[in-house]
């Protein structure tokens, strides 16, 4: 990275602020570069052992030095969070995780426009993330471009141009990898139930989940192409797919992402005020 002398902070110290602070720190940022605030003493703890960082109980003058501060806070507590940290963190640029919470509460909460939200999701954990991000109009490039500097480290990102369109990229891949998990889990069940030990049919439908989005990723084509690709009139892929479409799983399947988006935007009007 080529500005690792300047202090990144975060407020919030669980899983998601860890991925991004273990990737900082495996591309050079010196852990005496990294604040956190972390009100629960284990998870401080943890912190302080695993990358070296400081981690403090309550925001203090200490923050005025962060060009960065990331919001990795439960949409709940971001308001109150928010008010501790506001006198130490005018001049920084904001980079929020929180589900739901607009940019217009954060800039009302905070004093400033300089404000990127961004949506991760747990895969950034192993360094597979896929993150959606949106800046208002006070983010520079030179602001875009550390952004994207800092998300580079837990995967892949792309930019939206609307806050709205946050909502949907929580349905899709925020929420994503929890959809992938329950398809696993019945894959992984339905091999049990047909003879297979758990573990052999959790090794398959792990490795074929894999397999076949990184096909994806790497085809140009069409998903409607590759999955007929797989699919012989007649065959066992055809026999499964009929049954999932005579029970409407795509149609349902669907409905639940709008679920998802929907509630996106409440907690955007339950956490925002």
């Amino acid at each position: 990275m080529n500005d690792t002398n300047t202090r990144i902070a975060f407020i919030g110290g669980g899983n998601m602020a860890s991925a991004v602070i273990g990737g900082l720190i495996q591309r050079g940022l010196p852990p005496a570069d990294v604040a956190v605030v972390e009100p629960f003493a284990q998870a401080r703890e943890r912190l302080q052992q695993q990358f070296g960082v400081t981690a403090r109980e309550q925001p203090g003058p200490d923050l005025e030095a962060a060009g960065l501060v990331v919001w990795a806070v439960k949409p709940q507590t971001f308001k109150e969070a928010a008010a501790q940290a506001r006198a130490h963190v005018g001049r920084a640029l904001h980079l929020s995780v929180a589900a739901g919470i607009r940019s217009d509460s954060i800039a009302a909460w905070l004093g400033t426009e300089r404000i990127v939200r961004a949506m991760p999701n747990t895969p950034a954990l192993v360094g597979q993330g896929m993150t959606g991000l949106y800046a208002r109009a006070a983010v520079g490039a030179d602001d875009r471009a550390r952004v994207e500097r800092v998300i580079a480290t837990t995967g892949e990102h792309l930019w939206v141009g609307e806050e709205r369109h946050l909502d949907a990229v929580t349905a899709l891949s925020g929420s994503g990898p929890a959809y992938v998990f329950y398809f696993l889990e019945a894959m992984t069940q339905a091999g049990a139930e047909m003879g297979l030990a758990p573990e052999q049919a959790r090794r398959l439908a792990v490795g074929t989940f894999a397999g076949a989005s990184e096909l994806a990723r790497a085809s140009s084509e069409p998903l409607q192409v590759l999955r007929e690709r797989v699919t012989s009139k007649g065959g066992t892929t055809y026999a499964a797919l009929t049954s999932l479409e005579n029970d409407k799983v795509k149609d349902a399947f669907v409905r639940a992402l709008h679920a998802a988006r929907q509630r996106a935007e409440e907690l955007g009007d339950e956490f925002g005020r």
